[in-house]
């Protein structure tokens, strides 16, 4: 699991120029990494090297992880701009969305009431948003669960 984990990060690392200094994407790497590591090393999970149940438990904690990170990216950069400090780059945050962080995102515009009022900026995000919900129905119906 630990290898799998880390294979498809570092991937995700040389694939998008644009998460390479995005501090709260390494974070979530880091913890991926070292949650898979310990359930490893102290609860014996146990699977086959990209399995059906590696990346179904990698993705299972991307989604955790990811939403988590984005929220938390939200709440550091209010805190920026309410000390007028550099702030977290747009793009930073828009690929957090993108990667599946989009809920943590309405979280985090919602609990810190941040970037509602830049209609640039949240056409984006709805687009996103809407993009990712739109491949969920795909595949829920691809699978029958619809």
């Amino acid at each position: 699991m630990t290898i799998t984990f880390s294979v498809i990060l570092f991937t995700f690392l040389i694939l998008f120029q644009s998460i390479k200094k995005n501090v709260f994407f390494i974070l979530h790497a880091f913890f991926m990494i070292g949650s898979a590591y310990f359930l490893e090393t102290f609860y014996g999970w146990r699977v086959a090297l990209f399995s059906k149940n590696a990346l179904l438990l990698f993705i299972l904690f991307h989604l955790c992880y990811i939403n988590v990170f984005t929220f938390l990216a939200y709440g550091r950069d209010k805190k920026l701009a309410k000390l007028g400090e550099w702030r977290i780059p747009e793009m930073h945050l828009h690929t957090l969305e993108f990667l599946g962080g989009a809920i943590g995102a309405f979280g985090g515009q919602k609990f810190f009431k941040h970037k509602t009022k830049k209609k640039s900026y949240m056409a984006t995000f709805w687009f996103i948003l809407l993009s990712q919900l739109g491949i969920v129905f795909y595949i829920l119906r691809y699978f029958k669960f619809l």
